[in-house]
């Protein structure tokens, strides 16, 4: 039996404000403008967190900000401002931090109330590159500090001579970074099994999180097994399946079961197996949507039926074509985004 992170003894959750039952509702589109704009803070539960292996506290909801989509900047400043999110997972690669700055400043929400998340993309791999490459998204991200680094990919470009040697380089890197204080956790992100077994090979420090797609049908049993023997937090992406299986039978008999949404009763999956979620959504209501999954539970049924359905040919994320990535500038699938921040750098509210 699968135990809510809520109930479980190895993970300390804060205390958890739920609001109204009238507050929760399937949202059709003709009142979705109406509900955008009644909503307060003062209706929106508190986001419950979770404790890294270093003791840091860590939001078990999250707001995830690839560049796949596009960039919305006024519902990041509704999901900080109405909706107390205060995870914030992007990276260098997906090309919005300098615009996340000014959203954040925008929102008003003071920097030590947030748990800002970046990556780093393997083409900055190595020593020197690799803190440059942190200290460029603090500063596009208007701080000083990051609450979570982590390593986007395992896999070296091709143009990097010894692999093994590089990986190595660049975990110190992170490593003296999390000693100078800079970064207050470090991590990784798609590794597999074999890919932290070379890590713990050579690492003074071991990786705080594993960041990996997990949704109903990417549940890899094996690899959070392995992340629980050596005290890594699983952490998850894609926890919606970019929308691609909110259809699906078995999580829409679940969703109606409990008067929910196939994608509160995903993100609901996912925090009562003890994984944060970065879900993403351009819309406001979704967004608001989201969060509202803290006043209902999963029974042992649910969670059986939805724990089956793993199918690994039902991946979001393909990592065959990396090596063709490398060579794209960063941001690349911002289509048509305002270039507004280009040239600008934000400081937080203090």
């Amino acid at each position: 039996m699968v135990l809510s992170v809520l109930e479980s003894s190895s993970h300390h959750v804060d205390h958890v404000r739920t609001s109204a039952e009238d507050d929760f509702c399937a949202f059709r589109p003709e009142i979705q403008a109406e509900f955008v704009e009644n909503w307060t803070t003062d209706a929106v539960p508190v986001i419950p967190s979770t404790v890294l292996p270093n003791g840091i506290a860590m939001p078990m909801l999250g707001l995830g900000t690839t560049h796949s989509g596009g960039y919305y900047h006024e519902t990041v400043v509704y999901a900080l401002r109405n909706c107390h999110y205060r995870m914030i997972d992007t990276a260098k690669r997906y090309g919005v931090e300098k615009k996340l700055s000014l959203a954040i400043k925008e929102s008003g929400v003071p920097r030590k109330e947030l748990f800002l998340t970046s990556k780093l993309w393997p083409v900055d791999f190595g020593y020197e590159s690799t803190r440059e490459a942190c200290r460029g998204s603090c500063e596009r991200l208007g701080t000083d500090y990051l609450d979570l680094y982590v390593i986007h990919f395992p896999e070296i470009p091709r143009w990097f001579e010894q692999p093994r040697l590089i990986r190595e380089e660049t975990w110190r890197a992170l490593e003296r970074l999390y000693d100078d204080g800079v970064c207050r956790a470090i991590g990784v992100s798609n590794y597999n099994q074999k890919d932290l077994e070379e890590l713990l090979e050579f690492c003074s420090i071991k990786p705080h999180v594993n960041q990996c797609e997990f949704h109903p049908y990417i549940n890899p049993m094996q690899l959070r097994e392995f992340c629980k023997e050596e005290n890594i937090m699983f952490t998850g992406y894609c926890p919606l399946a970019k929308g691609k299986i909110l259809d699906e039978e078995v999580i829409k008999r679940v969703a109606t079961k409990h008067n929910k949404t196939a994608a509160q009763v995903c993100l609901r999956w996912s925090v009562e197996n003890g994984v944060p979620a970065i879900p993403k959504s351009r819309q406001s209501y979704r967004i608001r949507q989201n969060c509202d999954i803290f006043d209902f539970a999963l029974d042992e049924s649910d969670m059986e039926s939805l724990a089956n359905l793993h199918d690994p040919s039902r991946k979001c994320v393909k990592l065959e074509n990396l090596q063709e990535k490398y060579s794209l500038p960063d941001g690349y699938k911002l289509n048509g985004i305002s270039s507004i921040c280009d040239n600008s750098v934000v400081s937080f509210v203090s």
